[in-house]
């Protein structure tokens, strides 16, 4: 993307008219509307908005436009975040020893579908330094140890910090990070694991699903809370499988759906929020 644009996001409770007075804002300051999305979740009575238009002719210039947004929010309670598209955001990445969703990334990221920095990756093993590497990537292995992870979780920190990350993608990141982290990075952290929680927890949980003949695998991408595998669901896939499929199989089939379930980064962060 070559063009600046600006992209609105919206929350507020409804009422008759928000589309049209958001709307009649931008055009009425010479800006063209490329894409829009609003959606009114009914039982919240909450409307939702995500508006993105050409910076171009725009009359009012993008370090004023908060002020206009938060003048034209007044007094309907609305929260609202403004990204432009010319921001890359600068995303880290944490692996363990599995390196099917790293790969995808990398090679997603190197062909450019992926519009991000990757100033670092991170992982509790040195399995995946090699892969990382051949990327150009610089690797930092941190091992975390059960009896203290906090230690480790404090470097990870400083890395984090030092590059000025602005999100992280758990890419089959086989740690739980603490409340303190994920509080650091509030919607900011995404994972992505298998569909069967909270049905089949624990270590082995395609081994679980094919003694209980399940014939529907699947994968999720969602944004990490401090409940665990609890956040707000981004991305999900799904396959079919049958009493062919030995567990094996089936963990094969699940790391396919693991892949495209990580949501392509949108190429913004610099962002304002009320």
């Amino acid at each position: 993307m070559t063009e600046k644009t600006a992209i609105l996001l919206v929350s507020c409770p409804d009422r008759p008219g928000l589309v049209a007075m958001i709307t009649l804002f931008i055009a009425q300051n010479d800006g063209n509307i490329l894409h829009l999305d609003q959606h009114v979740d009914r039982e919240q009575n909450i409307f939702f908005m995500r508006v993105e238009w050409d910076l171009a002719r725009f009359r009012i210039h993008h370090r004023d436009l908060p002020t206009a947004i938060e003048q034209l929010a007044g007094d309907l309670g609305m929260t609202w975040e403004l990204h432009f598209s010319t921001a890359v955001q600068r995303m880290a990445i944490f692996v363990s020893k599995q390196g099917h969703c790293l790969y995808d990334v990398l090679s997603r990221w190197q062909t450019g579908e992926f519009q991000v920095e990757i100033p670092l990756v991170i992982s509790n093993h040195p399995d995946m330094r090699g892969a990382v590497e051949a990327f150009g990537l610089p690797f930092h292995h941190i091992a975390v140890e059960s009896e203290n992870p906090e230690t480790a979780e404090a470097q990870q920190q400083i890395l984090l910090r030092d590059h000025r990350i602005d999100f992280v993608a758990l890419a089959r990141y086989m740690r739980i990070l603490s409340p303190d982290f994920v509080t650091r990075y509030p919607n900011r952290i995404i994972n992505i694991h298998h569909s069967f929680l909270p049905a089949f927890p624990g270590a082995r949980p395609y081994h679980q699903a094919y003694e209980r003949g399940v014939k529907v695998i699947g994968a999720t991408s969602h944004y990490v809370i401090a409940d665990l595998d609890a956040g707000p669901i981004i991305e999900q896939d799904v396959a079919r499988v049958t009493h062919k499929d030995s567990p094996a199989d089936m963990i094969r089939k699940g790391k396919d759906l693991e892949k495209p379930s990580f949501p392509a980064p949108s190429g913004i962060t610099s962002s304002t929020a009320r």
